[in-house]
């Protein structure tokens, strides 16, 4: 798919209109319930998001506690191997380990100034929920997080980082136990409280404002790495590569370039075991116009609209949607996406490991893979990789599927 011309990629900057639409994507649809709490955020968005003050403090925690700018590493190793230019946007160096934490403090100093008396998170890799424990940690608020039970057990890691912050981690049970039924009961918890408790969502998705709350918290990503790239090369990226589940690194990194129509940016799903309706976690890739928790966008549904479980060895990207976004960035045409399988992805991350010194998160060896494939038919390209996290976390699933085969 080739790059959107500047008209097309400047009037995609744009997005979204007051209702919340990416295009026919986003918007809200959501009980009844919510929509004064919705009201509330909204308010607080349009008041304090370009608030001076407010981004004085934000600046403030990443530069001073989150550890920003994270670097911008020439992978000088996977370049010779690849025959590309390969440049890692490092997101895994910035405190609690991933991008995660940018948005986790925002929207907690956001909390704070609604005066919510708790936050409340969800989590699949649990990263996010690590970053919203920290967070709140921090700016002295409890934190409940809602984990599926099958992430509580293959990120058993991360489940003790929260508690030692202090967050209280509840288990969810029903459906698939994953990422999708944490979110669903996280949704249940607001919905009994709106007032007194502030959902802190933890990608670009469900109903307005959150996906264009959580891309302008995470834009960071994407303004720091152009400048670093100019910078240090004296250009701009001819590809930008970032892994896509719920979406807030990719959109992170991917919107600030968006204007930039010589720059190729390419999403890299999670491929799974193969094609199939429940093989897989890729939306953009197999999805069909659906709504799931709150929003319109791609989803993995059957013939009957039935939202169908997923499969990815990544808990990060088991996620049977995508944010709103990134369904018009495909529409449009702007962003291309494409899916890595488990496989591809597992290779990726030993390659990255072994000659980088690098172990990225298995979310992110999607985006090792994707780009990989891209450096084999495009040689000599300066490719930019977003670095979502560390790996650290996935260390009881490698032990499982990479580690007992390797010498």
């Amino acid at each position: 798919m080739t790059s959107a011309s500047g008209a097309d990629a400047t009037a995609a900057a744009a997005v979204p209109d007051r209702r919340g639409r990416f295009g026919p994507f986003g918007g809200r649809y959501v009980p009844e319930t919510l929509v004064a709490a919705l009201d509330r955020l909204q308010a607080g968005v349009d008041r304090y998001l370009s608030n001076a003050d407010f981004q004085a403090e934000f600046r403030g925690e990443l530069a001073t506690w989150v550890g920003r700018p994270t670097a911008l590493t020439h992978a000088s190793t996977l370049s010779r191997r690849w025959g590309a230019e390969v440049w890692l946007k490092r997101e895994d160096l910035a405190h609690t380990g991933a991008h995660k934490i940018n948005n986790a403090v925002g929207q907690t100093l956001l909390a704070k100034r609604l005066g919510a008396k708790r936050i409340i998170a969800e989590t699949g890799a649990g990263q996010h929920g690590v970053a919203s424990a920290a967070a709140a940690a921090r700016l002295g608020l409890p934190c409940t997080v809602y984990m599926g039970a099958v992430d509580v057990e293959r990120q058993a890691p991360n489940v003790g980082r929260m508690k030692l912050l202090g967050a209280t981690v509840v288990p969810v049970t029903s459906g698939d136990a994953t990422l999708r039924v944490a979110i669903d009961e996280a949704l249940r918890d607001w919905v009994a409280d709106p007032e007194g408790t502030y959902y802190s969502i933890g990608s670009a998705v469900g109903p307005h404002p959150y996906p264009y709350l959580v891309r302008e918290l995470q834009a960071v990503i994407g303004r720091e790495a152009r400048a670093q790239m100019i910078e240090r090369t004296g250009a701009l990226p001819d590809a930008a590569f970032a892994c896509v589940g719920g979406g807030s690194n990719a959109i992170g990194l991917f919107h600030p370039f968006l204007a930039d129509a010589s720059v190729h940016l390419v999403g890299v799903e999670a491929g799974g075991r193969g094609a199939g309706l429940g093989d897989n976690a890729a939306s953009l890739t197999y999805g069909t116009p659906g709504v799931l928790q709150g929003s319109y966008t791609l989803i993995l549904q059957d013939e009957h609209g039935q939202v169908r479980e997923t499969h990815s060895v990544s808990a990060g990207l088991d996620y049977s949607g995508v944010g709103p976004e990134h369904a018009y960035l495909l529409r449009t045409g702007r962003v291309a996406y494409e899916a890595a399988t488990d496989a591809e992805a597992l290779d990726a991350l030993v390659e990255c490991a072994r000659h980088e010194g690098i172990l990225p998160a298995i979310e992110t060896a999607h985006a090792f893979a994707g780009a990989r494939r891209y450096a084999a038919t495009h040689p000599g390209a300066r490719i930019l990789i977003g670095c979502s996290g560390r790996g650290d976390k996935d260390m009881p699933i490698l032990q499982r599927t990479v580690l007992e085969g390797l010498a």
